[in-house]
């Protein structure tokens, strides 16, 4: 059986294409604003009662207690993502969500 150029071709562009979609969908978020509750974290600036964050910023999440999730640094009274490719944290507030993992006071993506 021959398989057609056309059919090769758009084997091929979804081969190449689903790791980058896949490394895209585990990324960390953009980089967000963040209420101000006190100083801001690194790449972030104070505009008003906002922490907006610059063109080197990297994903941030408050500090929910005192330590950071895995992945995470402290820098200010937030906790800043260490890389691009960090899991997404959210403040933990009781069991976290399904498709979460406890992480201290934070739950971390599966992702």
């Amino acid at each position: 059986m021959r398989v057609s150029p056309v059919a090769s071709a758009i084997a091929l562009l979804f081969t190449l294409a689903i790791p980058f979609a896949c490394a895209a969908f585990a990324a960390t978020p953009t980089p967000q604003p963040l209420p101000r509750t006190g100083s801001c974290p690194s790449g972030y600036s104070s505009s008003g009662d906002y922490c907006t964050p610059g063109s080197s910023a990297r994903f941030a999440v408050p500090r929910n207690g005192g330590s950071c999730p895995s992945g995470y640094s402290s820098s200010g009274d937030y906790c800043l993502a260490s890389s691009d490719s960090s899991k997404l944290a959210v403040p933990r507030t009781g069991s976290c969500p399904s498709g979460y993992s406890s992480s201290g006071a934070h739950c971390l993506s599966s992702r």
